[in-house]
Parts: structure tokens; C-alpha cells; sequence
């Protein structure tokens, strides 16, 4: 039995590890769920915050508030450092992830009945990319708030290889295994070694034949979804009396999970008012004010998140906006969709590519691919990343669980 953890803290869910022999690695963090989605509500009316689905639930409820998700883009970012404003109140975003986290480890503890002290916390290959010293603040942010929640040993291991570590302990002969992790804001890729007997190792490092990320991941799904199907109707692309479009920023804000709040500032609310008045398809952007005056910005990305994962299930989905004034129902199929993230789907092949290269090692050698995170199941992705090694089996792991299942495995062995 370890006395150490494994913490995936990630852009959509969130879990927390514990390796025992015999028991499952997950520990149940909400409503009997080993998932806790990764979201903060401070509840101005009763000044208190929430966290989860019990977050999602009191904001969708219609209390006066800010709801935070994708806390887990900040780091590494110059927002770390903002705040946001809550009925006069400031909110600092460092101070939100401090809370999100210490709430994940109260609640992880309770679970498993002990404390605690020793952590292997997951992280991408790139929390930025290109850019290596944001990377590395990134992480030091991240461990900076895990000390501050009370952990004392701290270490990371990329989230791709933990998946290999939870997919390893499955397969009873060696494997050269392609891990493609799919996350809420990143995709994480590893190229590894793996079989039962390796696993007893503490070193992996050889066995770790390349390992490669770019900053892409579900809500970016979401968001171009969103810009190419559902903003239109609230008037995107619409012309003003210049002869020149609505500025795009505002639909891009509200597109963007971590942004959203960024169109609910009196400064923004203003601009919005003096494009009305010079825009021509006054419906649609009046669609668009009030939605603004609703703050209904995270039921809509919600709502389009809704719409990604029922296309990742299907040739077609209906969304049903009905929160919107007038209410509209779109009909959409998967080649829109599709269409839609083509682009970003490109530079996940490209990332591929490059790992494989950088290995030296030939399509034909990979013998499976094993697919992890949330946003794996987006069918055009799938599909492009198993035709670059076409005679490799495909392995569908715990979408929200390899990795942390991995990362207790991991802090067994590293604090033991």
C-alpha cells in the first residue's frame, strides 16, 4: 500500500490516485464518481464557492456569480497573475486553482481515510508551446500551489506516460505502444516500451523512446465548433453600416472557456451597445446582448460541448438553443464538424509524424495504440492518428482514469 498519491488536475476533470493492491487506483471525489469536473463557482449571493457538478448545477441554477473552468489553461499564461471582479469582490486566478486543488486533495483524503503528504502530480508535454521558459513556470506555478495545499514531496511525470504505466499493467507480453492522450487542452503523444516485466522498474528513461504534445485539446473543439455553427447566429460575420464585419474578438471570447467572463465587463457590455447601433442584422446581435445580459456564456459552451461529444457518437446531433431569443434548434452533422477542426486536427497529425520521426522508429513496428483522455472519442481525430500507423491494434482505455490510475502506479514507486 503507497503512502503517496497521483493528481491528474486537468483542463475538463480532474482525479486523484492510490495505488492498493487488489483495490481500484481512483478515489471517489463526487456524487460516488472518481471525476471531479475541474470548475470553480463563487456564489455572490450566499458568498461561498462550489465546486464540480455541484459548481455547474448552482451556476446553471441561475444564482448571481462567476463560474471558472478551464483553470488549467492559466498556467503559463500572463493571465495567472489577473483576477476577476465578482460584485466588487477580486478573485485572483492563483488563488482559484489554489482553492480547486486543495478542494481536489480534501476530498481525495476523505476518501481514502489518511493523509496525503507525497504527490506525483500529471502534466502535459507542453503547457505552452514553443515557448520553454513559460513551460517551466507553468510547472513551477503548479508546485508552488501543490506545497501551498499541503503537500511536502512533490514530483511530475508526463501525462502521456502515466496512461503507458496504467495501460502497461493490462498486457501480459512487450509492446511498442503509441499513447495518444486527448485532453481538455492538450495532446499529449509518447512513444513506449512496455511489458510486465519492465514494469517492475523504477528507470523507464530507455524505455521512453520520444514523447511530444501541442497546446490543442477539446475545448478548442468547442470553440471552432462553436465560430463556425452556433456564433454565426448571433451574428458573427455580420456587417456593420461601414461596410466592415462586427468585431470578432467578442465571439471569440465567448467561444473560449477561460474568457468567457471577459464579455461580462461593463467595458465590453458598452462596446456591445455601440456596435448595435451601427450594425445591420440588428435580430441576430440583439441575440447576442442578451445573452451577454443573461450571462448565459457558459450554458451556451456547454450546450456546444454537448453538441462535440454527441457528434463524436454520431453522423448528426440536434442542439437545441433555447435560452436564446428568439430560440433556435440547429441540425448538425458530423462532415460540419468536421470541417470545423480540420486545421487544428492537422497539426495533431503533424505532432504524430514528428514523434515517430524523432523515435526512428516505422509505422509498421507500432503494435498499438492505446487512446486515453476525454477527447479521444472526436471521431475525425481518431481516425487520423490510427491511419499514421494502420497495422497497430487500437486500445480504448479509461478516457477520464488512465491517467491518474498511471500516476499512483507512478507515486508507488517513486516514494516507496
Amino acid at each position: 500500500m503507497s503512502e503517496a498519491c497521483g493528481v491528474d488536475f486537468g483542463t475538463s476533470n480532474s482525479t486523484m490516485g492510490w495505488s492498493r493492491q487488489g483495490q481500484p487506483a481512483l478515489l471517489t471525489l463526487e456524487d460516488g464518481k472518481q471525476t471531479l469536473p475541474s470548475v470553480v463557482f463563487f456564489n455572490a449571493d450566499e458568498n461561498e464557492f462550489s465546486y464540480g457538478r455541484a459548481a455547474l448545477s448552482t451556476y446553471l441554477s441561475g444564482y448571481e456569480g462567476r463560474l471558472m473552468r478551464s483553470l488549467k489553461s492559466l498556467l503559463g499564461s500572463g493571465m495567472i497573475d489577473g483576477q476577476t471582479e465578482v460584485g466588487g469582490r477580486a478573485l485572483p486566478f492563483r488563488a482559484l486553482l489554489t482553492q480547486f486543488i486543495g478542494e481536489l486533495k480534501q476530498r481525495g483524503e476523505r476518501a481514502a481515510g489518511r493523509r496525503f503528504d507525497s504527490v506525483v502530480l500529471g502534466r502535459p508535454v507542453y503547457f505552452v508551446d514553443d515557448n520553454a521558459a513559460a513551460d517551466q513556470l507553468a510547472q513551477d506555478t503548479l508546485e508552488e500551489i501543490a506545497r501551498a495545499v499541503g503537500f511536502k514531496e512533490i514530483a511530475f511525470q508526463y501525462e502521456p506516460i502515466a496512461a503507458a504505466f496504467d495501460y502497461e499493467s493490462t498486457i501480459d507480453r512487450e509492446e511498442l505502444v503509441l499513447i495518444a492522450d486527448i485532453g481538455g487542452g492538450t495532446s499529449d503523444f509518447s512513444l513506449v516500451r512496455l511489458s510486465p516485466q519492465r514494469a517492475a522498474l523504477t528507470e523507464r528513461r530507455d524505455d521512453i523512446l520520444a514523447t511530444g504534445g501541442v497546446h490543442i485539446g477539446g475545448t478548442d473543439f468547442d470553440k471552432y465548433l462553436s465560430l463556425a455553427n452556433v456564433m454565426p447566429l448571433l451574428g458573427l460575420g455580420s456587417q456593420l453600416n461601414s461596410n466592415s464585419e462586427v468585431p470578432s474578438s467578442y465571439y471569440f471570447n465567448l467561444a473560449t472557456w477561460h474568457t468567457i467572463n471577459q464579455i461580462y465587463t461593463r467595458k465590453a457590455w458598452q462596446q456591445l451597445q455601440d456596435v448595435y447601433r451601427e450594425v445591420r442584422e440588428r435580430d441576430k446581435f440583439a441575440r447576442l446582448l442578451d445573452l451577454v445580459e443573461q450571462r448565459a456564456g457558459h450554458w451556451l459552451a456547454l450546450q456546444v460541448e454537448s453538441a462535440k461529444i454527441g457528434l463524436s457518437e454520431a453522423a448528426s446531433f440536434t442542439l437545441e438553443l433555447d435560452r436564446l431569443r428568439p430560440a433556435a434548434s440547429l441540425q448538425l452533422v458530423r462532415n460540419d464538424f468536421d470541417s470545423s477542426i480540420d486545421h487544428l486536427v492537422e497539426t495533431v497529425e503533424q505532432t504524430v509524424t514528428k514523434l515517430l520521426a524523432d523515435a526512428g522508429v516505422g509505422a509498421d513496428k507500432i503494435d498499438t495504440v492505446f487512446f486515453t483522455g476525454g477527447s479521444s472519442g472526436v471521431h475525425l481525430l481518431r481516425h487520423r492518428i490510427a491511419a499514421l500507423v494502420p497495422q497497430a491494434r487500437q486500445v480504448e482505455g479509461d478516457l477520464f482514469g488512465s491517467i491518474g490510475a498511471g500516476l499512483a502506479l507512478d507515486a508507488a514507486r517513486k516514494f516507496s
